[in-house]
């Protein structure tokens, strides 16, 4: 069997906070795959905090940096218009699905002028096939390139973000056109059923993001740790959660809490942490061994997030035996069992927030049983091996001109 050559495109690549599609390549990769990762832009020197985003980072091609050379932008649109019905056609494209007003049309030509530059790229590189992670304007660009060039595209759908503004973002273009599109859970694919047309239904398929569980260690849990790992954003709800911590002092004086992560929200929870004293502690960006350390010293993860799809730093914390305090939102259930693996919180209610992490730190042995019940779910549901395996086989099946189960049965 001949695996495809395959392209992977994001609109940032590689980042400190979607190791997920590292961790995918890299899969793929071991699995046989040949993978030439594509940015449209360049990585912000903050995301290259380990060894895994530096060497991503050298080898990946970056899109507007090429497209700015007036000499490769007109050498691609000049190879491209050698098939001048597929030119005008994904001209047409890029026109009909832009948004409304000067602006959305002027982006859209710029999209439609990166394409070309894409699949000249492709085309030179052999690609047999390219796949897109979040479904934004990386991905119109995918698929105006796979118009321009012939080479089909398919892409991974995320959430939450896509849902608010669907149409904006036309992914009920995006799945027919596409060969098949990867849904991170059932509750995303549900979403995007409302959009697409039910003659794609079929090829919307369920793969997990996952992590390698063997990466994380297992430790005994056994202090007062708290952990929150994410962007410092307004989604992922951390006012609550310092809420929470400063209603817990009380009564857990030896309470630590530790944020890993940054991003524009940073400055003003410093401000709100301030009266905790140092017993709170923001890190930054860390790498994914840092933040795999970090896990081993955890004793309860909190990611009280407004809206989500499957936080994958949550099958991170799972596979380090935390158990896990979360919101009841989105696709987040398929990942954590109440009761089980951990405690689902209504979102943005501090109170319950602060009584599910109560409950956690009050009963090491509660923890553990959370923490060996959560592992088990990442080694059977959310693993990296069996999901990177379950999309080879759909880029295989589908170059082949088979329909693949929109299902593969799972444990």
């Amino acid at each position: 069997m001949t695996l495809p050559k395959l392209a992977y495109l994001t609109g940032e690549y590689p980042r400190a906070s979607d190791t997920f599609i590292q961790r995918e390549v890299a899969e793929l990769r071991a699995l046989g795959h040949e993978v030439l990762t594509c940015s449209i832009r360049t990585t912000g020197a903050e995301h290259l905090v380990g060894p895994e985003q530096r060497e991503e980072h050298a080898r990946t091609f970056r899109l507007l940096a090429a497209a700015r050379n007036p000499l490769t932008l007109l050498g691609a649109h000049l190879r491209a218009l050698r098939h001048p019905g597929r030119y005008l056609s994904a001209l047409r494209l890029a026109w009909r699905t832009a948004p409304r007003g000067v602006k959305g049309r002027a982006y859209s030509l710029i999209y439609f002028a990166e394409a070309a530059v894409l699949a000249a790229r492709l085309r030179r590189e052999g690609v047999e096939h390219l796949h897109n992670h979040i479904a934004m304007a990386s991905c119109t660009v995918a698929m105006l390139a796979s118009a321009l060039s012939g080479i089909p595209y398919s892409f991974t759908i995320h959430g939450p973000d896509i849902f608010f503004d669907p149409r904006l973002w036309r992914i009920d273009e995006k799945a027919a056109r596409a060969r098949f599109v990867a849904c991170i859970s059932d509750f995303c694919r549900a979403q995007l059923m409302c959009f697409a047309a039910p003659a794609h239904w079929d090829k919307l398929h369920v793969v997990h993001c996952g992590v390698d569980p063997d990466r994380y260690r297992t430790a005994p849990h056994d202090g007062q740790t708290l952990l929150f790992v994410g962007r410092l954003a307004g989604v992922k709800g951390v006012p609550i959660l310092l809420q929470a911590v400063a209603a817990l002092k009380a009564r857990h004086p030896a309470l630590r809490f530790v944020l890993i992560g940054d991003g524009p929200e940073r400055a003003a929870l410093e401000a709100q942490a301030k009266p905790l004293g140092d017993s709170v502690s923001f890190l930054g960006y860390r790498s994914q061994s840092e933040v795999a350390e970090a896990l081993a010293q955890a004793d309860v993860f909190a990611l009280p997030s407004f809206a989500e799809g499957v936080p994958v730093v949550l099958m991170e914390a799972m596979a380090a035996g935390v158990p896990v305090v979360t919101t009841q939102i989105a696709g987040i259930p398929e990942l954590v069992r109440h009761g089980d693996s951990g405690l689902l919180v209504p979102p943005g209610d501090a109170e319950a927030l602060t009584v599910a992490i109560d409950a956690l730190l009050a009963s090491a042995d509660r923890r553990r049983t959370m923490g060996a019940a959560g592992r088990a779910t990442v080694e059977a549901e959310f693993n990296i091996h069996r999901e990177a395996a379950r999309l080879s086989a759909l880029f295989t099946a589908y170059a082949e001109g088979r329909t693949p189960p929109r299902r593969e049965a799972r444990p």
